[in-house]
């Protein structure tokens, strides 16, 4: 089971701030907040209006509603401020960022070895920041009645590499089940959810078989989901929230409990959905962050993720998270601190291992 796979204790929400153990793709439609829907507890601003610059993110779809969100109420605030959100995947992202093709990189899960081999070949150092957490759904077809669950070891035994060309048929995962051919959808290789997802049931990032429909579009996978009432998909949880009608999602055994629990933003909150739990992530380029709007725009990001991601469907961190990250941002703190965190482990108590 992979870092962040051990979700919050309980989040943010309704509002304490707990400890939070560490736990897409396309946005979901209508997951952004409209021109008009300025949030009542957006932060004032706390520089000059005549702030301008451009700004250029890129990266996960997954995060990318929340960024979205994030640079409109901003753009609201700093109108000569121009920010670009941009798609091309968690790991899409990375390359242009290591690049230096954009300033901050959004992401599903953190920096693998060989991203940061290659920010660090060009020269790109980065501060990392967590800035809220999701779920991945497992969604079957509407009128699909014979899954009522599935456990880790399901999940495995269709999606790891030996599955392929293999377990083809629905009965071949619990013999109780039809004899109905099982078709898969789920996201492209370049994708933070593709990677999280493989390492959480399947043990090593990118352990998959290849013989389903891949998209980096989620709405690819829904429109196959609710075509096939054979079908059986993953993607991230606010996207599969938003499509309820369309699929239908699947209860997940927790492996500790024993006891089947619906991903939802509460089960997200209170720890109970495991293991397909995460953290996102922003990445600002060092040599950027000095820049006035760059250092605007991070800190108004960290002010106000939690408003507004819970506006898009996704869950808040704890207070003291947001706090200790904008800390690790003023400070300029570089490098990962979560690549590679063990299971079980709370944000708080990553970001404050190197005060």
């Amino acid at each position: 089971m992979p870092v962040a796979s051990a979700l919050v204790a309980a989040c943010r929400g309704a509002e304490a701030t707990p400890t939070t153990a560490l736990g897409g793709q396309t946005p979901a439609a209508g997951a952004s907040p409209t021109a008009g829907e300025t949030p009542a507890t957006v932060a004032t601003p706390t520089r000059p209006a005549e702030l301008r610059g451009t700004i250029a993110i890129d990266g996960s779809s997954t995060v990318f509603p929340i960024s979205e969100a994030v640079a409109e109420e901003f753009q609201k605030q700093y109108p000569n401020v121009k920010v670009t959100v941009g798609i091309s995947g968690t790991g899409g992202g990375f390359q242009k960022f290591c690049n230096k093709e954009i300033d901050i990189s959004d992401a599903s899960r953190p920096i693998k070895d060989s991203e940061l081999q290659a920010c660090e070949q060009n020269g790109r150092a980065f501060i990392e920041l967590p800035v809220a957490f999701d779920g991945l759904a497992v969604v079957v077809h509407p009128q699909n009645d014979w899954v009522k669950e599935l456990t880790v070891d399901d999940l495995k035994k269709i999606w790891q590499p030996e599955a392929q060309g293999t377990i083809t048929r629905w009965n071949q995962v619990r013999p109780e089940w039809p004899n109905a051919p099982l078709n898969l959808y789920g996201p492209g290789t370049d994708s933070g959810t593709f990677d999280y997802f493989t390492e959480a049931i399947n043990g090593k990032s990118g352990a998959s078989r290849g013989d389903y429909t891949a998209s980096e579009d989620d709405n690819v996978l829904v429109q196959g989901v609710a075509g096939d009432t054979n079908a059986l998909g993953y993607f991230g949880l606010a996207y599969a929230i938003e499509n309820q009608g369309k699929v239908k999602i699947v209860p997940i055994v927790n492996p500790k409990t024993g006891q089947p629990v619906e991903p939802s933003l509460e089960t997200v909150k209170t720890g109970q959905y495991q293991p397909l739990s995460r953290p996102l992530f922003i990445y600002v380029a060092r040599d950027q962050a000095d820049r006035p709007e760059v250092e605007a725009f991070v800190e108004f990001y960290l002010e106000n993720a939690a408003t507004l991601a819970e506006e898009v469907g996704y869950i808040p961190l704890p207070d003291e998270a947001y706090q200790l990250a904008m800390k690790r941002f003023q400070d300029r703190k570089t490098g990962s601190v979560f690549k590679g965190v063990e299971v079980g482990v709370s944000i708080e108590d990553v970001l404050k291992r190197e005060e």
